[in-house]
């Protein structure tokens, strides 16, 4: 793996959930180690849990963070298995999740990972590389109608039907390889009119399809939530409208007590608060963030805070302030 990876919004995420009292992090997303590096200096009693599923990222993780010691513990595995992987470390709870969602620099700047249209490699984009479906496989049998889908809800691509149709009209004489080639033809379908580079788009369809990367994040938030410990914090860094969407609505979700459509005169769901939103709006990157580091430009950060048990609570109710304890210990 080429290059290195310069984390985002690290301040940021430092200063949402590095609290006193912090003593178990969990960082789902571990990539090189970068956020993680900062939460073990803000915390000097906290260990870290840090899960990834690029063996390659994690190697560099091992050696970035091998100054902690013991303090740190490296699991390569999707990080919807974070409850598994916490509780074989004795960790009930934790006090700290952080979901750093997307590709990293190192993953795109590789042209024998396949991420890239820019570089000419073969059609992979796996993160973990022992999964068996690879991109090459998606555009080489998937049905043209299963292919204009991701490309139009994964990728918002516009032109999704006419991309898909030409990629299974070009498979038809010879399979798929390599990315040039598929960004070449993208970029014939879809043309050029300013902003971002045609296939764009449809590499990123085709990454979240192979990576499964929106059901991991569905369940992976599930985990998170589940995890943390009351007062504890959990925050994630998404880059484009889909995860941002989905970390919103979760939040907004579980932040929510009764879901009764209206008119009922009384509560049935029984639903019951778990999270304070502490971001109604996304924490976007400073700057000079971006002009140091451009792919930083498309970050955001949403927290929430995990409220205690409600006892005493009627279902329904919303849990209130006085409900919340500090940090875990």
């Amino acid at each position: 793996m080429r290059g290195g990876h310069e984390s985002v919004l690290v301040e940021e995420a430092v200063a949402h959930l590095a609290h006193a009292g912090v003593r178990r992090i969990l960082d789902g997303t571990v990539g090189c180690g970068g956020h993680g590096l900062a939460l073990l200096r803000a915390c000097p009693d906290a260990s870290l849990l840090g899960m990834d599923r690029d063996d390659e990222a994690l190697a560099q993780a091992a050696a970035r963070l091998a100054v902690f010691g013991e303090r740190v513990h490296l699991v390569r595995d999707v990080y919807s298995r974070m409850g598994a992987h916490a509780e074989a470390l004795g960790w009930r709870t934790v006090d700290a999740v952080l979901l750093d969602i997307g590709v990293s620099s190192p993953q795109i700047d590789t042209p024998g990972r396949g991420f890239s249209f820019r570089a000419d490699g073969p059609l992979d984009m796996r993160m973990d590389r022992r999964d068996r479906l690879t991109a090459a496989g998606i555009v080489n049998t998937w049905p043209v109608e299963e292919l204009a889908r991701i490309f139009r809800e994964y990728g918002e691509e516009r032109h999704a039907g006419r991309v898909a149709r030409a990629i299974v009209a070009r498979r038809a004489e010879r399979p798929w390889a390599r990315t040039g080639e598929l960004a070449e033809l993208i970029g014939g379908v879809v043309g050029w009119c300013g902003g971002l580079p045609p296939a764009t788009r449809c590499f990123q369809a085709l990454r979240i399809a192979v990576n499964r990367e929106l059901d991991e994040l569905d369940a992976g938030l599930t985990a998170g939530v589940d995890l943390l410990s009351p007062g504890a914090r959990i925050g994630v860094i998404s880059f484009h409208s889909l995860e941002d969407r989905m970390v919103k609505q979760r939040f907004r979700h579980e932040a929510s007590s009764c879901i009764c459509p209206p008119g009922l005169p009384v509560c049935m769901c029984g639903k019951v608060a778990r999270l304070r939103l502490l971001t109604r709006k996304p924490v976007r990157p400073a700057a000079a963030e971006c002009a140091a580091n451009p792919r930083a430009a498309s970050a955001r950060l949403r927290v929430a805070e995990r409220l205690a048990a409600p006892a005493g609570v009627a279902a329904g109710q919303a849990a209130s302030g006085r409900d919340r304890v500090g940090w875990s210990g």
